[in-house]
């Protein structure tokens, strides 16, 4: 995430009521809105588990 509080997170971390906020106000223009929007709708869908595999291990 580029901006706000949760700068410099992956949008895959991002928590749920946080995209929720954005679907409710509107994405932001361009990529970095085609990005919340897209995590938003695996979210809503329960499909995480596809994403989970690509993300890096701490």
């Amino acid at each position: 995430m580029p901006f706000g509080k949760y700068k410099g997170r992956l949008i895959a971390t991002l928590p749920t009521y946080y995209l929720e906020y954005f679907a409710r106000e509107g994405f932001p223009e361009g990529v970095l809105g085609q990005y919340l929007s897209t995590m938003y709708e695996i979210r809503l869908n329960g499909l995480e588990y596809l994403i989970r595999p690509l993300m890096p291990r701490d």
